[in-house]
């Protein structure tokens, strides 16, 4: 059998599948490839998740309700969010999206970050790159969990200190391994 690595900490920005998009230049596919909610869900995630763990999960206000879905198919349960502000107004079709929230859930017992750690629940960084997330997010999340195994799901890019997984990118697990070898 395989000595799985556990991870402390998920960090996650699913790659949404959006089935409105009037025409095919705002499809989100011409970025990157695109899941549907229950793929992710199926994903096995329990597999790398220690038996206590937090998971900080991406969602647009669109897609709020499949994230919740995929969190508590994740096998955590919704502590709290945050909400990164990108000073810039983006897509939308009932309200212009300004903003993208971070979902945080656990699984068994973690405690919030120390006070001296807690930062506001509302940042606001101009958007860069499509889909590109704020290393701020990353970096209070790190200071937070300083000691702990952590991955980034559907990473783009590495980063000190963090494992990672993604298809645009060289991952440092196989989240698609056959336990039975």
């Amino acid at each position: 059998m395989i000595d799985i690595k556990k991870y402390q900490v998920i960090y996650a920005d699913p790659p949404w599948k959006y089935n409105f998009s009037p025409s095919n230049k705002a499809k989100i596919e011409q970025y990157y490839k695109t899941m549907d909610n229950q793929d992710i869900i199926n994903l096995p995630i329990n597999k790398i998740t220690d038996i206590n763990c937090v998971l900080y999960l991406w969602a647009t206000a669109p897609k709020l309700i499949e994230a919740l879905n995929v969190m508590k198919g994740w096998g955590f349960s919704y502590k709290t969010n945050a909400i990164w502000d990108k000073d810039c107004l983006g897509m939308g079709y009932w309200f212009v999206g300004q903003h993208e929230i971070l979902l945080v859930g656990t699984k068994g017992i973690v405690s919030p970050p120390k006070p001296k750690f807690r930062v506001s629940s509302i940042y606001t960084e101009k958007k860069k790159l499509h889909a590109v997330k704020p290393s701020y997010f990353r970096d209070t999340i790190a200071r937070s969990f300083p000691n702990v195994n952590k991955i980034e799901l559907f990473a783009r890019t590495k980063t000190e200190g963090w494992d990672v997984w993604g298809d645009e990118i060289d991952s440092d697990i196989n989240l698609f391994y056959d336990t039975n070898k």
